[in-house]
């Protein structure tokens, strides 16, 4: 058993780290205010590989395994959970999947733009009343000669206003309501429109759109995987996707203890840094602890998937553990810098709201309780997820 990153591991990190204070700190405040998409950080990233970390390098990707690639979601978020999520759907809910379930022939044509950055990577499965019971879509596929026509509207989706490609999913079997119906499909920007721009409590610097799809037609080579068997895509996907919302929260999470670590050793009251009273140690000691927890039970995951072994309940902790613990410890962050905590001086209050979601989106916390039940009983696997 070995606990040291490799040195490839360290220089990924340290690529992302260094970035990050240069390009994404100074900025991130004023991104969150104006509701600001950086659109053009994702090219930057993308010339440093960081749009494509996993991805082989005979798809324009950086040939980095994927405990890499969870490194630099770690660190993105630290500086801005906004710019990570946007990384993490990109990467691991649309180019992934592509790279798992596509033909030769749609690798190559679909993988390298996302993987260079020429493009940003949308997962569409979440609707109106297909949440956390995914299986449940409406959105119908209808076969059409040698393609389909696709007609339907989803909701929450990440990047959809800038997104070039679409992991979309609709019902192709109009014979049964269940998931056994659904197929995977890769759609382009011009087969959708956005109708919403979502306002959310956090994340203010990445997009969340309401879209609809009308009368697209699709050819046999937008297929993904096999008809009907496109929730085996979704719930695989979602397997990968949870231990990058999981780093997500891990950075949140350390970007609040960093501030609230250095504002305790500074600031003084009856005398003494507050660092020095023992209420304010066993919260920092707390925050160290579960953030230790946390960065392990990820990293575990990472290496499980890294290694092609089973990794859907490993996942499911690790991202049920490290929302729950940002959310816990991010407000734990507000109490100890007190009444600046509550305020846009200091950065701990975005970290607050931005946590929140990590306990929602790629499977409530509920969802994910209900994942590992499954597992650890050996029950039979249903409809659980999504964004």
């Amino acid at each position: 058993m070995d606990f040291e990153l490799t040195q490839d591991q360290r220089e990924i990190q340290g690529l992302a780290r260094d970035f990050a204070r240069a390009e994404i700190d100074p900025n991130a405040a004023a991104w969150d205010r104006d509701h600001a998409f950086p659109r053009e950080l994702f090219g930057q990233l993308a010339e440093l590989g960081l749009m494509g970390t996993c991805v082989p390098e005979e798809y324009g990707g950086a040939g980095a395994d994927f405990l890499s690639y969870v490194l630099v979601l770690e660190e993105l978020s630290r500086a801005d959970a906004g710019v990570g999520v946007t990384v993490a759907v990109h990467t691991s809910a649309a180019t992934l999947p592509i790279l798992a379930f596509g033909t030769d022939e749609q690798k190559s044509r679909f993988v390298p733009p996302l993987a260079r950055g020429e493009q940003l990577g949308a997962f569409a499965l979440t609707e109106a009343e297909a949440g956390s019971d995914a299986g449940a879509l409406r959105t119908r596929a209808d076969s059409d000669g040698d393609g389909w026509t696709i007609d339907g509207a989803k909701q929450w989706i990440t990047n959809g206003r800038y997104a070039g490609t679409f992991l979309f999913f609709a019902r192709t079997d109009p014979q049964t309501e269940t998931a056994r119906g659904i197929s995977a499909f890769i759609l382009d920007a011009e087969h959708v429109r956005v109708t919403r721009d979502e306002k959310k409590l956090g994340l203010n610097s990445s997009v969340t759109n309401d879209l609809v799809v009308e009368g697209a037609k699709v050819g046999r080579d937008r297929l993904l995987h096999e008809e009907n068997r496109g929730f085996r895509v979704a719930m695989t996907t979602l397997d990968g996707g949870r231990i990058g919302i999981a780093a997500q929260a891990l950075g949140i999470a350390q970007a609040a203890y960093d501030v609230a670590r250095d504002y305790a050793l500074q600031r003084r009251a009856f005398g003494h840094r507050i660092a020095d009273f023992q209420a304010i140690q066993q919260k920092l000691a707390d925050m160290s602890m579960e953030i230790d927890a946390a960065r392990l039970l990820i990293y575990r995951a990472a290496w499980l998937k890294q290694q092609g072994r089973r990794h859907t309940e490993e996942g499911a902790k690790a991202k049920l553990f490290a929302s729950e613990m940002a959310r816990r410890q991010t407000g734990e962050a507000i109490q100890i810098l007190g009444g600046y905590g509550y305020t846009k001086e200091f950065p701990v209050e975005r970290y607050y709201r931005d946590a929140k979601i990590t306990e929602i989106y790629e499977g409530t916390s509920e969802i994910q309780r209900l994942v590992i039940a499954r597992s650890i009983l050996g029950l039979t696997e249903r409809s659980l997820a999504v964004r």
